[in-house]
C-alpha cells in the first residue's frame, strides 16, 4: 500500500494527472506515514522553480455581505436573519484601494455576496474607476454567478481576473450543499464562460465539507484538470453557527495541506492561496500552506468597521487589524519561513 501511494505521487509529478480510481486511493490513504512530507518536498521544489521564494499578495475588499443565495454552508446566506448587513459605497471601495496601493498592493480583489443592489451598471463604473486610477494594478472580481453578458461587460471595463469556486466537482454533492435553484451545470457554465472571455480564472473547493467523500474529492481534481484554471483557492470547511451545517464537523489542516500539495503537482504554474480559512483553524495555517506548495496570501483591505460582518464562517481571523498591520504581520510570517511578499501584480506565469 505504502509503495503505491508514493508511486502515485511520483506519477502525478511526471504526468500531471491521475485516473479517478487513483485519486480515490490517494485520498483514502493520505495519512500514510511520510506521504505528506514526501509530497510537500516535491510541491515546494516545484513552486520555487516557478515562483522563487516570492509570495504574491492580493488586497481583499469585501464590499457587500448581502446575498440573494441560500447556500447551506455560508454565514451570509439570504435566510440568516442574524447577519448584520452592509454595503460599501464606491467612495469606500476607492479609499480601500488608495490605502492598499500605498501599502504596496498591486492586485485588488472585490469580493461580495450576489447582491442585486450592485447592478452591472454600478459594477462597471466601479471597475472603470479603479482601473483608471490604478492602471498598473490587476483587478479581480469574486461576485458569483452571472450571465455571460455581465462577465463580458466587467471584462471590457477592465477586470482582469475572476474567482468563482466550484465548491465540489460532483453534481449530487453540489445539490446537497446548495438550494434547489442553484445548479452544478450553471456553475460550470460560468467558469467556462469566464475562461472563454479571457479572464484569468480562479476556482476551488471546500475541504471536508458535509457529505464529501474520497470519490467527490477525486471529482474535484478531475474537474480542475479539465478547467485548467489560473488560480485554485481551497480551504477547510469551517461551520457557521447560523447555518443548517452549524453542527457539522469542519475540515482538517492535514487534508487541506495534502490537497494543496497535489494541486501544485497537477498544475505547477497555478496561483494557490494559503487561505484565511486555513489560518482560522490553525495559528500557523497560512505558513503551513506555503510550505505545502501555495504561493499567494490575501490580506484584508476592508474597513475594520465591517470586517466582522463579512462572516462566511465562525472565528474568522484578521477582523480587527488595520490594513497596514495585517500586511506587516503577513510579511513577518512569510520571512519566518524563508519567503518574502512580492509587490508585483502576481499574474499567472504564462500571462505575465
Amino acid at each position: 500500500m505504502r509503495s503505491r501511494c508514493f508511486e502515485l505521487i511520483d506519477r502525478l509529478e511526471k504526468d500531471k494527472s491521475l485516473k479517478r480510481e487513483e485519486w480515490v486511493f490517494l485520498f483514502e490513504h493520505f495519512e500514510e506515514p511520510g506521504l505528506s512530507e514526501y509530497l510537500f518536498e516535491k510541491a515546494v521544489r516545484i513552486s520555487k522553480e516557478v515562483f522563487g521564494n516570492k509570495v504574491y499578495t492580493r488586497g481583499l475588499i469585501e464590499f457587500t455581505n448581502y446575498c440573494k443565495n441560500n447556500c447551506l454552508y455560508c454565514g451570509i446566506r439570504r435566510d440568516n436573519r442574524n447577519a448584520s448587513r452592509y454595503r460599501l459605497t464606491k467612495e469606500d471601495i476607492l479609499s480601500c484601494c488608495e490605502e492598499g496601493y500605498e501599502l504596496g498592493f498591486r492586485t485588488f480583489v472585490l469580493q461580495g455576496g450576489e447582491d442585486p443592489a450592485f447592478t452591472d451598471e454600478i459594477l462597471v463604473d466601479i471597475v472603470r474607476s479603479i482601473k483608471d486610477l490604478y492602471p498598473d494594478c490587476a483587478l479581480t472580481l469574486s461576485i458569483g454567478e452571472k450571465p455571460r453578458k455581465s462577465y463580458e461587460a466587467y471584462y471590457e471595463a477592465g477586470a482582469d481576473r475572476y474567482l468563482l469556486r466550484h465548491e465540489t466537482g460532483d453534481k449530487a454533492h453540489y445539490a446537497r450543499l446548495h438550494p434547489g435553484n442553484m445548479s452544478f451545470e450553471n456553475r460550470r457554465r460560468c467558469l467556462f464562460d469566464l475562461k472563454d472571455i479571457g479572464y484569468q480564472v480562479g476556482s476551488g473547493f471546500m475541504v471536508g465539507s458535509p457529505y464529501q467523500t474520497s470519490d467527490t474529492l477525486a471529482s474535484d481534481f478531475l474537474f480542475l484538470k479539465e478547467l485548467s484554471p489560473h488560480m485554485v483557492g481551497i480551504g477547510p470547511f469551517v461551520p457557521h453557527h447560523d447555518t443548517p451545517f452549524a453542527k457539522e464537523t469542519g475540515g482538517t489542516v492535514a487534508l487541506t495541506l495534502f490537497c494543496i500539495g497535489l494541486l501544485r503537482l497537477m498544475l505547477p504554474k497555478a496561483l494557490l492561496p494559503a487561505t484565511t480559512a486555513l489560518g482560522t483553524i490553525s495559528p500557523r495555517g497560512r505558513e503551513m500552506g506555503i510550505l505545502a506548495g501555495a504561493n499567494v496570501v490575501m490580506p484584508n483591505l476592508s474597513p475594520v468597521k465591517v470586517r466582522k460582518k463579512y462572516e462566511l464562517y465562525d472565528n474568522k481571523i484578521c477582523t480587527g487589524d488595520e490594513a497596514a498591520e495585517c500586511r506587516q504581520c503577513l510579511e513577518n510570517r512569510m520571512k519566518s519561513i524563508g519567503y518574502e511578499l512580492s509587490r508585483s501584480r502576481g499574474d499567472h506565469p504564462d500571462l505575465a
